[in-house]
């Protein structure tokens, strides 16, 4: 794992409620991407494999 930023889908502040992103994975190799989720002080940090 190279440990860089190859994308940032949201940072911003957002009211209470249900929000999406979609990301778009051209250009990118297949690989594990790791990606984190943080509300307050809620963080979670998960593993995406992609396969193309």
């Amino acid at each position: 794992m190279l440990g860089r930023e190859v994308a940032r889908l949201a940072d911003e502040q957002m009211p209470a409620g249900y929000h999406g992103v979609t990301w778009s994975a051209n250009g990118m190799a297949s690989g594990v991407y790791i990606y984190k989720l943080s509300a307050g002080s809620f963080v979670q940090v998960k593993r995406m494999i992609l396969m193309k």
